[in-house]
């Protein structure tokens, strides 16, 4: 079970979220076929069909393109299938409908979840290509969106890779997916074979897609033998759990996991009790179960929204023995994904944006509240377990208030362990190598308390410095050159398996001897097993 879900599910503004934007419903008609355009407008052919794209500010972009068909009806809860071919050229000039979840829930989050009505017709992709042709062939870089498995779009601005692309001569693309019921609702047990793949159903729409990347991505400009995925917190969880899915190897090459190294995912059981649960609330018993696939997406959310706690961030995939069959990254490394090289890290303070964001008193803690919260985040009965454990975080971060000994803590035990433990177990492999980076840069939102939250690496890694205003993030000469750092380090990596670049300080291979990790911030530096006194603290007190 991802061991941040209780972080996650304590969000009350989640929970309390309207559906926003209107009813379901199809967006404006992407499939009709165009009219005759002028030579100068960009026309791809794929395996399904000719496609019209876009030629703005040196890069071709090509949006909203179905690489599966409508997800509804019929194919509720079913493995993805691909689209029908169609004849002419159809245009691809506008982003693809999110997948039905809950959205515009606000706050630090505001817009991630795309423009668009959401819709089951969501199994579509973006791309972005200095060139369609050219000498050679790109590195493809993936990314797959955060939101836990619950939320969230490739199609959001943040994402958008005309920078990435032009800046670094790479191919970058975007995916939507199902995601939370829709994608994750393990029926298998209670509904018999004919749902034996729904517990999975979000990642065989990512494999789906990664297969139309392969088939696809050389026509435009892109390397399909030179694939690297990347993602932040949901999507480092989906590329953790692709690792050890057979029908996802040779897809990738290369994997990049931002602040979401997942270790384990539901078993069979714990999707199973999940499934009841929402089956119960949804006034549907397994035996009559198309009641469920006949139910509008509307209805489903909204009725999902009533439970308490409200289940959008507690599904997951599971090791269901077909599609999963085995532990992410638990007890170790999948042997398949021995080749992957991987980049891992996190960010300095997380769960300001998590914790703090839904939450806003855990920025006013004092002594006895930081106490309270550990224990129940930490799982424990015995506050006297804590009085080391805070010693240690005190002394490393003096003036530190009760508030960031909170968040330092719980950034600790929900995600810097496992990137560890994650990078550890690849290393272990003695084939392709690891490496970490932990994102210092804070903030400057709200007076700066959120300081290098989760999340505040994407502008610099997409290098859209101006594409999150609501972070306080503007573009100036001082960022630029952490943008290139990072944005650099990214493509580096997608390039070759190593992130080093002229605009960085040498960046060693991950060795759990000396655990060299590069410090991002103004000042860019490698560090050696950095916060090492909490780490062996927490470690101690987990073990205890």
């Amino acid at each position: 079970m991802i061991t941040r879900r209780d972080l996650i599910q304590a969000s009350v503004l989640f929970g309390g979220a309207a559906i926003g934007r209107g009813a379901f419903g199809s967006l404006l008609d992407r499939s009709a076929f165009a009219k005759d355009s002028a030579a100068s407008e960009p026309i791809v052919k794929t395996t399904l069909g000719r496609l019209r794209g876009a030629h703005v500010n040196g890069v071709y972009s090509f949006k909203g393109i179905h690489y599966g068909a409508s997800t509804a009806g019929r194919l509720r809860f079913q493995p993805p299938v691909p689209p029908k071919p169609w004849a002419g050229v159809r245009d691809a000039l506008q982003v693809g409908p999110p997948a039905p979840q809950v959205l515009d829930y606000g706050g630090f989050w505001r817009g991630l979840s795309g423009p668009g009505d959401m819709s089951e017709d969501c199994l579509v992709l973006n791309v972005w290509t200095p060139d369609l042709r050219g000498p050679g062939r790109r590195p493809v870089m993936v990314w797959l969106h955060g939101g836990s498995f619950g939320v969230g779009s490739g199609g959001a601005a943040l994402y958008d890779g005309t920078n990435l692309a032009v800046k670094h001569d790479v191919v970058v693309l975007t995916i939507n997916h199902r995601l939370n019921l829709f994608g994750y609702l393990y029926l298998h047990k209670l509904c018999g074979d004919r749902f034996a793949d729904s517990g999975n159903a979000g990642m065989l729409d990512i494999v789906l897609a990664l297969q139309w990347i392969r088939d696809n991505i050389a026509e435009f400009g892109g390397d399909p033998a030179n694939v690297t995925l990347f993602g932040q917190s949901g999507g480092g969880y989906k590329i953790g759990t692709l690792m050890a899915m057979p029908s996802a190897q040779r897809l990738f090459h290369k994997a990049i996991i931002q602040s979401g190294s997942v270790l384990r995912v539901d078993s069979a059981q714990e999707a199973d009790a999940l499934a009841s649960k929402c089956l119960a609330q949804l006034c549907v018993s397994p035996d009559r179960i198309d009641d469920l696939v006949n139910l509008s997406a509307e209805q489903i959310i909204a009725d999902l929204q009533k439970m308490t706690p409200d289940p959008f961030f507690q599904f997951s995939p599971v090791v269901d023995n077909r599609s999963l069959p085995r532990q992410p990254f638990d007890p170790d490394t999948p042997a398949d994904a021995a080749g992957v090289p991987m980049l891992i890290g996190t960010n300095s303070l997380e769960t300001t944006s998590l914790n703090g964001d839904f939450d806003p008193t855990s920025f006013s803690l004092d002594a006895a509240g930081l106490k309270s919260r550990l224990m129940s985040s930490l799982h424990l009965d015995d506050p006297s377990r804590l009085d080391a454990l805070i010693a240690t975080y005190q002394t490393a971060r003096p003036n530190s208030t009760p508030s960031d000994i909170y968040f330092a803590v719980t950034t600790d035990a929900d995600f810097r362990m496992d990137a560890i433990a994650q990078a550890e177990r690849k290393v272990a492999q003695h084939a392709a190598p690891a490496c970490m980076y932990r994102f210092d840069w804070p903030l400057p939102m709200d007076g700066g308390r959120f300081k290098a939250a989760h999340g505040a690496e994407i502008p610099f890694v997409f290098d859209n410095l101006d594409k999150a205003p609501n972070w306080g993030v503007t573009r100036s000469e001082s960022l630029q050159r952490l943008a290139d750092k990072v944005s650099g380090a990214w493509a580096a990596f997608a390039r070759t398996g190593n992130p080093n670049h002229a605009g960085l300080p040498h960046w060693p291979a991950y060795d759990p001897g000396t655990r060299p990790t590069m410090v991002l911030n103004d000042e860019c530096r490698v560090e050696n097993d950095p916060g090492k006194a909490e780490r062996v603290a927490l470690s101690s007190l987990r073990q205890s």
